[in-house]
């Protein structure tokens, strides 16, 4: 999955745990950029009493590079209370809530957001803002789009915010893609260790394993001045100032003390226990000793994890899963040579002229970090396949909600993208097959991949009702 459970240590904290980021230029308002950091992965909608929640003992951080160092020039921090009505009830709440100050609604988050420049000089954006409750049902939650539209707020500069539960956006085949490789539409063709698991004969339709479940949302709409490096809304994709990169944090204090009251005391500095740039980087690429170190560190120190990406694991597997499928990558791979392709996706970005008419270069640095170009306008035909599909406005130039991550990196992975660094690279045949089957193609925002994706702000849809999960 994107990042949802990736790393052994942060799969045991939910609350920190950040499952996927998005960063793109709003198609509805194509002035501004919207950026939209997901965590508290695979909630089950009908997870009460005690339903999901923001960790009021974690710093959320939303952060931007706009210089190409690899560090943080305006990071966007948010902070949670959680507010008890009434502590001697079990109930979340006591009749419908049908708004957001209803004193039927026993618990309640409240948060702030604080902006920090490249110097450290921090300005509080506003605080008090409302997240809306979670989506319990007909009788709790009778008009959830209200709720949801009534925590969409307004910050000084015009930018726009929400902190709330959404429905899971990314989709993946995870149940198939974690028993050992399996990407049904190329089923048959796997190599089955000798099983011959009748099941496995031909080709099948994915399965979406995040089809029911519902994530928590913190999203951001923002003037692209105040992104970029010179305060400008570049419109020429080839300026420099145009690109931005982007990645999100979660960081706890060092001490926590147990108390037998069950309040714990938190001290000490806040130290990061989670991050994400790009989908899927900690997921497949970085191995298992390294994960949990990883997450703990900047994207300005990527170059430690270069090795990696160079020479991805899963790259040289795939000949092996789908023996004489990948023939041409696996000359590749057995040559020895670096993939310098992948380098530049995920740890620089695409130089000019690499793709005509587009760049999201931010240097030599290299660092994981979701990179933007901001002038790049949004497609009025958008393919989910991103830039894989032609569209210059989708993954790996930011990732919009719809964006099929896991095939473009997939089909990247399998080779899809070396003759961008090296044309005389031929690439197998079977690559453009190569997908968990979920992917949807070219079409309206509304319909693209699985979910009920919003044409406006915050863009992904009403979370699912614990009342009426849906089935599978």
């Amino acid at each position: 999955m994107s990042s949802h459970r990736e790393a052994p240590e942060i799969s045991k904290d939910p609350v920190a745990d950040s499952t996927d980021l998005y960063a793109f230029v709003s198609p509805d308002e194509p002035e501004t950029v919207t950026i939209i950091a997901n965590y508290v992965p695979l909630q089950a909608p009908a997870g009460g009493p005690n339903f999901y929640e923001f960790g009021p003992d974690v710093l959320y951080e939303i952060h931007v590079d706009n210089d190409g160092d690899g560090d943080a020039d305006v990071t966007f921090q948010f902070r949670f209370t959680t507010v008890v009505s009434n502590p001697d009830t079990f109930l979340y709440n006591v009749g419908p809530i049908e708004s957001l100050t209803s004193p039927n609604w026993n618990r309640r988050q409240l948060y702030s957001v604080t902006r920090v420049d490249e110097h450290g000089g921090a300005r509080l954006l506003a605080s008090g803002l409302a997240c809306p409750p979670c989506n319990i049902g007909p009788l709790s939650t009778p008009d959830y789009p209200s709720l949801a539209a009534a925590a969409v707020a307004t910050l000084p500069g015009g930018a726009k915010v929400f902190a709330g539960q959404r429905a899971e956006g990314f989709y993946v085949d995870l149940g198939a893609i974690f028993d050992l490789g399996d990407l049904r539409p190329l089923e048959q063709a796997h190599a089955q260790f000798g099983l011959n698991v009748p099941e496995l004969a031909k080709p099948a339709a994915g399965v979406n394993s995040t089809k029911a479940v519902n994530v928590n949302t913190i999203a951001l709409q923002l003037p692209k001045a105040q992104l970029t490096a010179d305060g400008s809304s570049p419109d020429d994709p080839a300026e420099r100032a145009a690109v931005i990169g982007v990645w999100t944090t979660a960081s706890r204090q060092q001490v926590r003390i147990l108390e037998p009251e069950g309040d714990d005391l938190r001290a000490g500095r806040f130290s990061q226990v989670s991050r994400l740039g790009n989908p899927l980087v900690n997921e497949v690429i970085i191995p298992m000793g390294k994960k949990d170190f990883w997450n703990t560190q900047s994207p300005r120190d990527d170059s430690q994890f270069a090795q990696y990406v160079r020479r991805p694991e899963l790259a040289g597997l795939l000949n092996v899963l789908y023996p004489g499928a990948f023939a041409h990558l696996a000359s590749f791979v057995a040559s020895g040579r670096p993939r310098a392709d992948l380098e530049a996706v995920l740890l620089t970005g695409l130089p000019a002229g690499v793709v005509a008419g587009f760049q999201n270069f931010t240097g030599p640095v290299l660092a994981d970090l979701l990179r933007l170009n901001v002038a790049v306008p949004p497609s009025k035909s958008p393919s989910n396949l991103g830039i894989l599909g032609g569209d210059l406005a989708g993954f790996p130039n930011g990732r919009r909600v719809f964006d099929d991550v896991v095939t473009i990196e997939l089909q990247a992975l399998a080779g899809a993208t070396l003759p961008l660094v090296d044309p005389s690279y031929v690439v197998d045949a079977v690559v453009p097959s190569v997908s968990d089957g979920l992917t949807s193609g070219p079409g309206d925002l509304a319909a693209m991949g699985t979910e009920d994706y919003l044409a406006s702000f915050p863009y992904l849809g009403v979370p699912h009702s614990g009342f009426d999960v849906p089935s599978s």
